[in-house]
């Protein structure tokens, strides 16, 4: 609510707003993107996998993709030695794959911010893609010698954290600039484009909020010229047209 405990004393409201994502706010949404037939790919932190496994198992059932997002939301790559991080790699990697029974292949860190070098140990354990990255809009390739991996920028667009939690906007305008940003693509962008609708459990998997990732959906179910998949789809895709393994 914007204003803090102080310090030393624990704040059991914030607490439970950030339980509510795995008491109802996974499940709503699961049941949102089944209406919709809709596979996405969820970020999952390997100590939900740990604690949880049989959300994390019942969201790869559903033919989504789990990706890794660290240990927890504070465990930062960029904080981390090198042998550090690949040891927090190393153990998302076991936990979601314990939980899932496959090997996790897309990685974004705690605030999408890596170390300089996340991408190369990505690469290096064998993942596919990573988020890590607001440069460009279009997915790319990202060579460390012999090993590869697809760069695939995110986006604030459409994202219910910022607009919602940080800047206090109402729900509608997570909708209206999905369709502002489908609007102008359409009339201006001659290749494709690409935007990734991102909510948390937390946040939009409350009634008030889901509506908008609903209509989001349904907005895009409709459009024949838009592609929906999961990132891991999308990297295959990138590989395959670049020509680049």
């Amino acid at each position: 609510m914007g204003n803090p405990l102080k310090p030393g004393f624990p704040d059991l409201n914030a607490r439970g707003w950030a339980e509510y994502a795995y008491r109802r706010g996974v499940f709503r949404i699961l049941d949102g993107f089944a209406r919709h037939r809709v596979r996405a790919t969820v970020m999952v932190c390997g100590i939900l996998a740990e604690r949880y496994p049989d959300i994390v198992k019942s969201i790869a059932g559903a033919g989504h993709e789990v990706a890794a997002h660290s240990y927890t939301m504070d465990m930062m790559s960029v904080y981390m030695s090198e042998d550090e991080e690949r040891r927090n790699i190393r153990r998302n990697v076991e936990l979601i794959e314990r939980a899932t029974g496959s090997r996790p292949v897309g990685w974004i860190n705690p605030r999408g911010t890596p170390s300089p070098n996340t991408a190369r140990l990505l690469a290096e354990e064998g993942f596919e893609w990573h988020g890590d990255t607001l440069n460009d809009d279009l997915p790319y390739v990202v060579r460390y010698g012999a090993k590869s991996i697809v760069a695939i920028p995110s986006s604030m667009d459409v994202n219910d954290l910022p607009l919602y939690m940080k800047h206090g906007q109402p729900p509608g305008v997570y909708v209206e600039n999905f369709e502002g940003f489908l609007k102008y693509v359409r009339k201006h962008e001659k290749g494709a484009s690409k935007i990734d609708p991102a909510v948390h459990a937390h946040v939009f998997g409350r009634p008030a909020g889901m509506w908008a990732l609903e209509r989001v959906l349904e907005i895009a179910r409709k459009s024949k010229d838009v592609w929906i998949g999961t990132r891991a789809e999308a990297a295959a895709h990138v590989r395959k047209v670049l020509g680049r393994k």
